[in-house]
This record gives structure tokens, C-alpha cells and sequence, in this order.
């Protein structure tokens, strides 16, 4: 793995975070730690029909905090879902906020916090450091293994009048603990770990090639890439195999915790072009672009996207060629999305030729794509959806 020393100043933030079976239920510990009287718990209405949801309410009564449920909250969370769950922790006269769900619950989350803190629209934090006042305690409980949002200074969220993802990016957003669970895990289908696991997986190279990397991010990013090489696919196989979806969740927080710090890229900007116009699944979405991505930004980062290559099991030699090392690297990214049974194009989701200049341009300045080791053009992210939406796996 490359390591470069390095003499600037580096930052590296992460939540509190517990992590292993059973984690999860002590959500009420931590609340009564934090003197919550009453939380708002934000979730989805499949966490609440398998059980996950209730578990951590019982263990918030339990301890004597008193709860409401928010469950409105859909794939990539809406503008107006954020104000009205605000409305709803107003209301409801909530000191606390405690996500249970995947991204988009906890994304959601963090943004109704900071709406209330700040009294202002969620459309209004877009951007980095545009948050005057934290939140309120938030305490998360991820039931996915590849989203990170647990343990990041993200919010993404969707502004339905412009049909974009916005970024919120704050110190503000982080979770004041994250109760990270293998075990709510188990009840994901094959497609969503799957999915979530190659976010993951775009997480941790999107952040080891960004022009903002650090040797600390680097550390856990190499290390998600080796833990998704070795757990997704027996994830994916043997839904009930506890040691693969607990490397599956370490996967999703040491991805986590490096994008985090080191943003992201390409894929991502790209991706949240993709939802916001067209709500289409945010894993699935950064699963398909990623070896096209990858790919183009090569040149760029070579050394970096030869790590990522052999940690991936590719045979590369020190005096193979560039173009060699490049293909090597872009084949061990599709011989694993092809194990993973992800093999769709963009076309095969919906996505037509007369959308991508629409698409393109509302990528270009998603703010994901300053920290890309390579600064495309418009013309280049077309050609890449253009790519992706004609190339199967």
C-alpha cells in the first residue's frame, strides 16, 4: 500500500462508536447518558415491520426516555420529508434525535437536527461548513453495512424543486455515538447487501485516490477494500453467516470514517446526479459507474489505483505497462461486481441518451467532484454515463 509522509496538518474526525452484536440495544444507555427525555426516533416503515425499530425503542423506554416515531422518510430522503419531521420533533417537544435505518434515515436525521437547532430550510446548509449550530444529540443505529452515514460529517439530501442531491458537509452532523450491529443485518436481501457493500467498496476507493487523502485515511480505506474483498460475496451467498456480515459492517465503517475525512470523487458526484434527478438506488447507482470512474481517473492516480488492484487479488508486475496495470485494475473491480450479480447498465435502470447533458451538468458541481484526482470536463462525465449505460459487466 502507499504510504507518502507527510508534513502538513492533517484532521481526522470520528464519532464515539460501539461496535458488535447486540450494540444495539444500548441506544437507551447512551440517551440516558446524554439526560434525553424524550428522542425522536427516525426511521423507515420496513424497520419497523422487521422488529429492528422496536428493539431500540424498548431499550430507550426502558432506560426512561420517552419516544416518537418518524418513519416517513423514503430513499434518498426528500427536502420536505427533513421540514416535516422537524415539525414533528417541535412538536412533539423532543430533545434527542435516534436514527435506526440505513443512509437515508440517518441522513435524514441529521439534517431534521440541525434544522431545529437552527431554525432555518435544510436547503439552506448546502455546502461545506454552512452550519452555524450543532444539532441535537443523535445517536445512530445503522441497519446496513455500506452507507457510512453512522460515522460521517455528511447529509445528503434531495431538493425536489431542482431534482438534485445536495451535500451538507459540517462537523455539526456527526452522530454524538453510532451503535454499529452486525446482526440487523442478516435480514437484508441479497440485491441491498450487494449494493450497500459496493457503496462501501466506492467509499473506500473514492477516498485512498482523493486529492484530499492522509495517511490515517488512507489506513482505513485500504483496509474496507480488503474486507469487502473477502466478506461481500459470502454476504451476498449466506445471508445468515455471521462473521461475513460483521466484516461487512467494519467494511462500511472503515470506509466511513475515511470518506469522511478524505471526501469523495467521481462516482459519487455522478451518482448523486443520478438519484436527485431520477431517485434512482444510491449503491446501485455508484456499483455501475465505478469501473468506468476508475478507469478515466487512472492516469491521475496510478500508484494509488495499483493498490487498490492487488488488494482486489490482481496479478500486476512492476515493469508491466501502464495500460496493462490500468486494465488489471478496472477487470478486478468487474470480476467483483460480476460475483456480486451486479452487472446492470444505467440504460437497464431507465436512465435515456437525452437526460445525460441534464445529468452531467448537475454533476459537474456536486461538491464530491473537487476532491476526484482528475477534473473532468461536462464533455467527459457524458462520455462516462455514456459509458456505464451501455456497458454491462
Amino acid at each position: 500500500m502507499t504510504h507518502e509522509a507527510t508534513t502538513e496538518l492533517r484532521k481526522f474526525v470520528a464519532p464515539e462508536f460501539v461496535f458488535g452484536p447486540g450494540s444495539a440495544r444500548l441506544a437507551g444507555r447512551y440517551a440516558r447518558n446524554l439526560r434525553v427525555k424524550k428522542a425522536l426516533v427516525v426511521t423507515g416503515p420496513n424497520l419497523i415491520r422487521l422488529g429492528w425499530a422496536g428493539q431500540v425503542i424498548d431499550s430507550l423506554r426502558e432506560a426512561g426516555v420517552s419516544t416518537t416515531i418518524f418513519a416517513d422518510v423514503t430513499p434518498n430522503p426528500r427536502d420536505y420529508e427533513v421540514m416535516a419531521g422537524a415539525e414533528v420533533y417541535r412538536r412533539e417537544d423532543c430533545d434527542a434525535i435516534v436514527a435506526v435505518g440505513g443512509g437515508s434515515p440517518m441522513d435524514c436525521a441529521k439534517a431534521i437536527g440541525i434544522v431545529c437547532t437552527n431554525d432555518r430550510h435544510v436547503l439552506e446548509f448546502e455546502g461545506v461548513d454552512n452550519v452555524r449550530k450543532p444539532g441535537p444529540p443523535l445517536l445512530c443505529v445503522p441497519t446496513t453495512s455500506g452507507t457510512g452515514a453512522d460515522v460521517s460529517q455528511f447529509a445528503i439530501i434531495s431538493d425536489t424543486k431542482r431534482k438534485v442531491k445536495i451535500a451538507i458537509v459540517s462537523k455539526t452532523v456527526i452522530p454524538d455515538a453510532a451503535l454499529i450491529d452486525p446482526l440487523p443485518t442478516a435480514t437484508m436481501d441479497p440485491e441491498l447487501t450487494a449494493h450497500t457493500g459496493l457503496d462501501a467498496l466506492t467509499h473506500a476507493i473514492e477516498a485512498y485516490v482523493s486529492n484530499a487523502h492522509s495517511p490515517i485515511s488512507d489506513l482505513f480505506a485500504a483496509k474496507a477494500v480488503e474486507l469487502v474483498r473477502d466478506h461481500l460475496v459470502t454476504a451476498i451467498r449466506h445471508p445468515d453467516d455471521q462473521a461475513a456480515r460483521s466484516g461487512m459492517m467494519f467494511a462500511s465503517l472503515y470506509a466511513g470514517l475515511a470518506f469522511s475525512n478524505a471526501i469523495l470523487g467521481a462516482v459519487h458526484a455522478m451518482a448523486h446526479s443520478l438519484g436527485g434527478f431520477l431517485d434512482l438506488p444510491h449503491g446501485q447507482c455508484n456499483a455501475i459507474l465505478l469501473d468506468h470512474v476508475a478507469a478515466y481517473n487512472y492516469s491521475s492516480a496510478p500508484k494509488r489505483y495499483t493498490d487498490i488492484a492487488k488488494i482486489l487479488g490482481a496479478h500486476i508486475e512492476p515493469d508491466m505497462a501502464e495500460d496493462e496495470k490500468k486494465q488489471a485494475m478496472v477487470t478486478a473491480l468487474r470480476d467483483l461486481k460480476k460475483a456480486a450479480d451486479v452487472d446492470q447498465t444505467l440504460s437497464d435502470l431507465g436512465v435515456r441518451p437525452g437526460e445525460l447533458a441534464e445529468l452531467s451538468a448537475k454533476a459537474i458541481n456536486d461538491p464530491c467532484m473537487i476532491t476526484n484526482p482528475r477534473q473532468p470536463t461536462v464533455e467527459d462525465i457524458r462520455s462516462l454515463y455514456e459509458a456505464a449505460c451501455r456497458f454491462h459487466a
